[in-house]
């Protein structure tokens, strides 16, 4: 019988919308939709989005970290960026300067608004575990 690992960061949006940030499931992480806030919970950054994409990525750092997992396990993603045309190149500079010469597969989607004032990223990822790290 498989076991579940859930990880959370204990922040108030968690029991309000009722999610956790990551569900381990046998050998796959599944990682919800990440975006840049602090220890606290609190938002970061509206309107910047190179610092969204970068503390969006630290946040991601932290779930692989619960799961003693790399970057290089990360299979897919999905990203979710308000004004895609004016942030593609941001969008790919961040995700090169993340991932190096990993290359998971990965969706962009351009997006009219998110779910907070200002924030104009969102990343949602799989990880499996069993790729070498």
């Amino acid at each position: 019988m498989a076991t579940i690992d859930v990880f959370n960061y204990d922040v108030p949006a968690e029991s309000d919308f009722g999610y956790s940030q990551a569900i381990k499931s046998g050998d796959l992480i599944h990682v919800s939709g990440q975006l840049s806030f602090d220890e606290a919970g609190e938002f970061l950054h509206a309107g910047d989005f190179a610092a969204q994409l970068k503390q969006t990525y630290a946040n991601v750092d932290r779930v692989l970290d619960h799961y003693g997992a790399t970057r290089n396990q990360v299979v897919s993603q999905t990203l979710y960026v308000v004004n895609l045309r004016r942030n593609a190149a941001a969008t790919a500079e961040g995700n090169l300067a993340y991932f190096g010469d990993h290359r998971p597969v990965s969706t962009v989607l351009g997006i009219t608004e998110l779910t907070l004032p200002g924030q104009v990223i969102e990343i949602s990822f799989v990880i499996d575990t069993k790729l070498p790290v």
